[in-house]
């Protein structure tokens, strides 16, 4: 079975290099689920040389002040017997560093190109993997060193931002603590044991490391704190020695360090029934072991997060559609298919199948009967209108039984009002068939994806409603003029025996000029013109429905379907141009995908293997 954590490194370092990682963030991620540890210390902790001497190399910088501006991810790959040992950094993926001082200027640099040659920091973490045979596979974060105060060059702030940063790990449920306190310094006073007992109160995650033991005063010894009874952990502390700084600036190999470190506390007798369990190379064993362990612990919480990512992550591709064929008949194809789409979404809201047909019922039930029943025919049919258009009728002799052509300009002259309410009841549905075209447009989720596609779909729909609207209004308004150019005759018919029926034949002619007899008429023209309003009232909306709905629901497209055979190739290429930010998206998506599969095949297989 593939070592727990060289899988984890791996998963890790891919996450990583999908910028799929969460340092400073709330959302979980793969990597915040696995498992880590993060080195924590004050300056001059110590924390550094025991990095070293765990790797058994010297590459980190060093300095006074805040040297470790950025976090720095270490991942430690064990490789077997008489391998060259070699460094990589995920920035500069391609090179492979066999020389440690070269890494060690590397870090130093990466740190300047982010923050600059000044003393601020940034939580942007470096990430470096380091192959060695003397080395066990483990995972570590080295986090620059808690201070007190800011000294010159930084802002007032950077005590908080560094402990914010510091935060920012260690809180992580999944995050194993590697607490690096000085021997010769008060325990209660410990950078890293205050932080860690805030975040972890019980001691559940966190490892208590001992530096500097060699350098305590003479007649003191570090044994009430190792063996636990100072602070107590849950797992036992661990003593190293550093190598001092004349050894260091004398370059004594590492591996000559670490013998010394053994005799160290195999000599003295202070440690000596504690040697056992101190050392760097005891540390690194003990880390990599509870490392492999909380991992096991973790899987069943890192297949669930995993399996949960999957579905996410393809609900998300699903949602932001398939790329594009790269042949004109493809892309034809895929605009073809796009539209009719978008026109069956579009005939969806017309059917009712989604909302918004119903609006257009509502001008033909409601708005079109309250406007027509709004119309006051008071100036038409006043009695000076109806004395003035039954005189003029006359011409040079009165009529003799009835005020036919009088009668004829009062119903033409009421009847022409009904043109506002029929042209209006045209342009409400026009504007509500623009609001379904935006809605289906909005809807139609592979539109989204192609912005230059569905600005041309919207416009040729819009061009076409406006066909549609000048069809239907000009049939709509021939309906208004075709009652006013031929009246009914039977209602003709019956006005000379109602008049007759309520005139006095005793009477002169010029006696029907008079008031009663004016109403007589303005009721009569009021009657007929309510008797086509009636009429207009159901035959104007089926109008509007053939010219417009209908038409809109047969063939909104067909002029933009006409057109697209037409379009050269690298015409029809522009239209299918996504978003750039969708493109990017979709990629990194895939790649994240991917990767998560990978995982969780890696990681169930492991499972099954337990």
């Amino acid at each position: 079975m593939e070592n727990l954590i060289s899988l984890v490194n791996k998963i890790q370092r891919a996450c990583t290099a999908l910028g799929d990682h969460g340092e400073a963030s709330a959302l979980p991620t793969l990597w915040d689920s696995l498992p880590a540890i993060a080195v924590v210390g004050g300056q001059s902790s110590g924390k550094s040389s025991v990095l070293e001497s765990i790797v058994g190399k010297d590459f980190l910088p060093r300095g006074s002040g805040i040297v470790t501006r950025r976090p720095l991810v270490l991942q430690l790959h064990k490789i077997d017997e008489g391998g060259r040992e070699y460094a990589e950094f995920l920035h500069l993926p391609r090179k492979r560093f066999t020389d440690f001082a070269a890494v060690r200027k590397e870090i130093q640099d990466e740190t300047d190109r982010e923050t600059g040659r000044t003393r601020q920091i940034s939580s942007v973490p470096i990430h470096l993997s380091i192959y060695s045979p003397n080395v066990v596979n483990l995972t570590l974060i080295d986090l620059p060193g808690l201070t007190k105060v800011a000294v010159e060059g930084q802002p007032d702030s950077i005590v908080q931002d560094i402990e914010n940063m510091v935060r920012s790990y260690i809180e992580k449920p999944n995050c194993i603590i590697l607490a690096i306190t000085p021997a010769n310094q008060d325990l209660a006073t410990s950078d890293a044991i205050k932080i860690s007992r805030e975040v972890d109160p019980t001691g559940e995650r966190t490892f208590g490391v001992l530096t500097k033991i060699d350098l305590m005063d003479k007649g003191t010894d570090a044994v009430d704190m190792l063996e636990g009874r100072a602070y107590r952990l849950k797992y036992p502390w661990v003593g190293v020695v550093n190598r001092s700084q004349a050894d260091i600036n004398k370059n004594v190999d590492m591996i000559a360090a670490r013998r010394r470190e053994r005799e160290y506390f195999s000599n003295t007798p202070e440690y000596k029934h504690l040697s056992h369990r101190m050392g760097s190379e005891h540390l690194a064993k003990m880390l990599s072991k509870q490392l492999e362990a909380v991992i096991k612990s973790k899987i069943p919480g890192i297949q669930s997060l995993i399996n949960k990512t999957i579905a996410e992550i393809e609900a998300e591709l699903s949602r932001l559609g398939k790329p594009i064929a790269a042949d004109d008949g493809g892309k034809l194809y895929s605009i073809m298919e796009i539209c009719r789409s978008f026109d069956q979404i579009f005939k969806e809201h017309l059917d009712g199948v989604r909302p918004g047909g119903d609006k257009i019922y509502n001008v033909f039930d409601n708005q079109l009967p309250a406007a027509l029943k709004r119309l006051q025919f008071d100036k038409q049919l006043s009695m000076e209108n109806i004395r003035k258009r039954i005189t003029e009728a006359d011409g040079y002799q009165p009529h003799l039984i009835a005020p036919e052509q009088g009668y004829r300009h009062l119903i033409e002259s009421s009847l022409t009002t009904i043109r506002g309410p029929a042209e209006a009841a045209v342009d409400v549905v026009h504007s509500l068939l623009k609001d379904l075209v935006h809605k289906a447009i909005s809807e139609t989720l592979d539109l989204k994806q192609y912005p230059g596609l569905r600005v041309e779909v919207g416009k040729a729909a819009i061009d076409s409603l406006e066909k549609m609207k000048e069809e239907s209004k000009k049939a709509t308004l021939q309906l208004v003029d075709m009652e006013c150019g031929y009246l009914t005759v039977d209602f003709f018919r019956k006005i000379p025996q109602d008049v007759d029926k309520g005139g006095n034949p005793t009477h002169s002619v010029f006696d029907r000029y008079n008031d009663s007899y004016l109403r007589r008429i303005g009721s009569n023209v009021l009657s007929y013109v309510n008797m086509v309003c009636a009429t207009l009232r159901h035959s104007i909306p089926k109008s509007i429905v053939y010219c417009q709905v209908r038409e809109a629901k047969r063939g909104l497209l067909d002029h933009f379907f006409t057109e697209l055979g037409k379009i050269e190739p690298k015409r029809l290429s522009s239209l299918l141009n996504e978003d750039p930010a969708i493109m990017e998206r979709r990629s990194g998506l895939a790649k994240r995908l991917e990767l998560y599969r990978s995982a969780q095949a890696e990681i169930d297989a492991v499972a099954w293997s337990k």
